[in-house]
């Protein structure tokens, strides 16, 4: 273990830029945080560059509350195995044909046991959650949720002798024949220059920055709220792109959940999601049905439904439920609009009264009779609707009725560039910058094409962070 150092984590302004640094991260998430600390007990100097204010650091992370992971028996935290073969399949399921298998399954496998790491570099864990969100057995939950995980990184990190600038912002690379010999750092109304033997890039996606949106989405994305920090706003990933870096992934691809359409532009988190889907229907603004609503597990599910939301007429769309419901799932930080009868909850919602209750008419004779079980793809489903509900389809017929207005929340962009297995980054010419790593939402388009699974944006985060830091290392050192 690296002794303590004091003079860690100062302003930018007490920071020796001048100094040439082992390893500089530019970042201040989860793969970040976990690419320094491995750096740094590798034996390297590391300067970690946050663009945000301290008290806003972590980026998405401070978002989380929990990881997948690969482990072989039960644990204190998790109530059963998680095998290769499952989680490789589960992966697959979401993602089709649009993953990197070889980057995938290498990711799967390196995840195993992350959680022993996790503690040790100040994590906390809780008891498993049960109920319907399906993750006791393959997630782990942080206690106190990611902000508390990412002021353990922090205080490891700083103990590790790691340092770290907020309100650094990193505005280019100099990047010279596919090898990094420079950033250029925005911080205290000045631009400096920062020289390190290598560089690892963990700043995010560009899901920040509305105008980029806007190239892939129209004028769509003005209606698209930011779940997560407003500091992810793609310079690194342009930075990356312009000096040669492979892109990989598909601008309109993103992790993209429903949220109450009520949350603040950027920053909500995860308690703007909304978790009723699978126990109701969703309309569109024309008060009609648009997508299976039981389709699968909801944490295999619930991020294409940001998608879903934002290819309807001005990307809103309205998930009701009825009393029997109104307890089974964790529900948003806003209260739902309430009424005692369909017309009504229209009015409410400014929906067509006669269209709605027809939708609704129309799913509850198409309802078949089952037993219904949140805990398993049950057999409560519909006939002869279209769109079908697969399970968990009850009848909307206990008053009261409750509404939920629905936005797309991005949380992650999937364009990024691609990397190896060392993490290094891969440039046009197929050929891996020699010095240049990425780590995490940067570089997950790799192994996340299309789809979501609950909580792999942690275990990419994690698992590549932590190879990049050591490579980095590495490399600084030889």
């Amino acid at each position: 273990m690296v002794q303590e150092n004091s003079m860690a984590s100062r302003s930018p302004a007490e920071v020796d830029l001048s100094q040439i640094f082992d390893v500089l991260v530019v970042g201040g998430g989860n793969a970040a945080l976990c690419a320094a600390m491995t750096a740094r007990e590798t034996g390297a100097k590391v300067l970690v560059l946050e663009s945000a204010p301290k008290d806003f650091r972590g980026g998405n992370s401070r978002h989380t509350r929990n990881l997948r992971y690969l482990h072989n028996s039960e644990t204190e935290f998790l109530t059963g195995p998680y095998h290769e073969d499952e989680f490789w399949e589960d992966l697959w399921q979401v993602t089709g044909d649009k993953t990197n298998e070889q980057l995938a399954r290498f990711t799967v496998r390196e995840s195993k046991d992350l959680g022993k790491w996790m503690e040790a570099h100040g994590c906390k864990f809780q008891p498993p959650l049960r109920g319907t969100l399906h993750l006791s057995r393959t997630n782990a939950f942080f206690l106190g949720g990611g902000r508390a995980l990412m002021n353990a990184y922090y205080q490891t990190a700083h103990q590790l002798g790691v340092e770290i600038a907020y309100e650094s912002e990193v505005g280019d690379l100099n990047i010279r024949d596919g090898k990094f010999l420079s950033a250029v750092v925005e911080a205290c109304g000045r631009s400096d220059e920062v020289r390190a033997k290598a560089v690892v890039i963990a700043s995010g996606g560009f899901q920040g920055n509305i105008a980029w949106l806007r190239e892939y989405w129209g004028e769509a994305a003005d209606n698209f709220i930011i779940r997560g920090t407003p500091y992810n706003k793609g310079r690194m990933l342009r930075a990356l792109l312009d000096n040669g870096a492979k892109p990989v992934g598909n601008p309109r691809q993103c992790h993209a959940v429903a949220i109450d359409a009520r949350a603040p532009k950027f920053d909500g988190g995860i308690v703007t999601r909304l978790d009723c889907v699978p126990f109701g229907i969703v309309v569109n603004k024309h008060a009609e049905r648009f997508y299976d609503e039981g389709e699968d597990f909801w944490p295999k599910r619930y991020a294409i439904w940001g998608r879903l939301v934002a290819q309807q007429s001005d990307q809103i769309a309205y998930a009701i439920i009825d009393a029997k419901a109104i307890d089974k799932f964790m529900p948003s930080v806003f209260p739902p609009i309430k009424a005692e009868s369909i017309p009504e909850l229209a009015i409410a919602l400014d929906l067509d009264q006669t269209v709605l209750e027809e939708t609704v008419a129309a799913f509850n004779n198409a309802v078949q009779p089952g037993i219904f079980d949140p805990s398993t793809l049950d057999n409560c489903m519909t006939e002869g609707l279209e769109p079908p509900k697969s399970h968990w389809a009850i009848p909307l017929d206990t008053p009261p009725f409750y509404g939920y207005p629905l936005r797309p929340g991005i949380t992650f962009t999937y364009l990024g560039v691609s990397v190896n297995q060392q993490a290094k980054v891969i440039m046009k010419d197929d050929q891996p910058a020699p010095n240049i790593f990425a780590a995490g939402e940067i570089m997950a388009g790799n192994i996340l094409g299309k789809g979501y699974l609950a909580g792999l944006g942690m275990t990419i985060g994690t698992v590549f962070g932590r190879i990049a830091g050591r490579e980095a290392a590495l490399y600084a050192k030889n």
